[in-house]
């Protein structure tokens, strides 16, 4: 699986690219959740990805309402929705407000989610407002605002489709937040062919930066797919992407079902163990 991602990007004439660490991509099977799959390009490299850290704001109100220190209400609701699927940066700094910006880092270098750890090479990271306010707190190792590495959004992920990232009713609110995303381009573009598929998906942009990432399932079958680049072409190469990822999800799922007595990979078991774990 690893090769096939290495061939794909090389079919698409984006291996130079990721070489010059313009391009990050990870792909994560999860048809069968006992035997994850996941192949990844420049998976550990931070990448600033403009609006796609959101999900680390989305997680932060996930965490604050569970611990009873933030009351949901139809406002509140609206504006994380409308802070996911739009990307709306209004509602995206008053829920950051409500969890607390301080609060937020915590949260994401808890050991229970270690979303970001400066042994992994950082991870996703908000230290910022959206719009034009100044930095709060720059990610200590790269000096981002809004960054994330794809390994961590496919942990994410990851533990949403497994029920394990922070309780069920608020997975079951992150996911509702993620689905029938509302701008219609990159990943979804591609992939809007497909009636089927049902998409849960966060993107960003930021002048030469370009992020998406979604959870996608199919029928019985399910995939992480995630892509971080820096280029003015950007959004064009994720487009371009879509649908080969697509096809390369499909053909190993269908592969894995052949192959259920085979032991997981290294990578994919360190997916597989709950994020709540310290270890990942």
């Amino acid at each position: 699986m690893q090769r096939e991602l290495f061939n794909l990007a090389d079919e698409q004439g984006l291996m130079p690219a990721a070489r010059r660490g313009e391009l990050a991509l990870a792909l994560l099977i999860l048809s069968d959740p006992n035997q994850p799959r996941l192949a990844q390009i420049n998976g550990d490299e931070m990448i600033y990805a403009a609006s796609l850290p959101k999900i680390a704001i989305l997680l932060g109100a996930a965490v604050a309402i569970d611990e009873g220190q933030l009351l949901p209400d139809q406002a509140l609701e609206k504006d994380i929705q409308d802070m996911i699927r739009f990307s709306c940066n209004d509602c995206a700094n008053r829920v950051l407000r409500e969890v607390g910006h301080d609060q937020l880092l915590e949260i994401l270098q808890r050991p229970h989610f270690a979303f970001y750890d400066p042994q992994r090479g950082g991870g996703i990271w908000v230290g910022k407002e959206y719009g034009p306010t100044p930095a709060y707190h720059r990610d200590p190792l790269h000096n981002l605002s809004h960054g994330a590495t794809v390994f961590e959004v496919t942990r994410f992920y990851c533990a949403l489709q497994r029920d394990e990232l922070v309780s069920p009713e608020q997975d079951r609110m992150m996911l509702e937040a993620l689905s029938r995303p509302g701008i219609r381009h990159k990943f979804v573009k591609a992939l809007s062919q497909h009636d089927s598929l049902e998409i849960y998906r966060k993107s960003g942009t930021w002048r030469t930066f370009h992020a998406d990432s979604a959870l996608v399932r199919d029928g019985d079958n399910a995939y992480v797919m995630v892509a971080l680049a820096n280029n003015p072409r950007g959004s064009k190469w994720l487009e371009r992407l879509a649908e080969p990822m697509r096809r390369l999800a499909t053909d190993q799922s269908i592969a894995l079902v052949s192959k259920r007595s085979e032991p997981a990979s290294t990578n994919a078991t360190k997916l597989a163990v709950s994020t709540r774990a310290s270890s990942h």
